[in-house]
């Protein structure tokens, strides 16, 4: 699947412990080869690093925030992409991975 900076796509997820995983949505941060960098999207806001003011333009169903995790996934493990990051929305994800690694 053919996925760019700032696609919103659906993935399944590892849990932390990499004991399971979950179809979940995430935005895409960059690729090198076949790897996507990416950081999960959850609708447990309360979970959440900072809320995506442009979730439905993103082509997500409910109000969802962005997760203060980094996961590295094969292409081959998106299923679909579902949307895009609003205008509003590009730079944010920017700042707080400068921040989440102390850049």
């Amino acid at each position: 699947m053919n996925c760019s900076r700032n696609d919103v796509i659906l993935l399944p997820i590892p849990f932390t412990d990499l004991t399971s995983h979950k179809v979940r949505p995430a935005i895409v941060l960059g690729g090198q080869g076949s790897d996507l960098f990416l950081v999960p999207i959850s609708s447990v806001l309360a979970n959440t690093d900072f809320a995506l003011a442009g979730w439905q333009a993103a082509g997500l169903n409910v109000p969802c925030g962005v997760k203060a995790q980094l996961a590295t996934v094969e292409t081959r493990l998106v299923l679909k992409v579902v949307g895009q990051l609003v205008p509003n929305d590009v730079h944010t994800p920017d700042a707080r991975l400068r921040g989440w690694l102390k850049l």
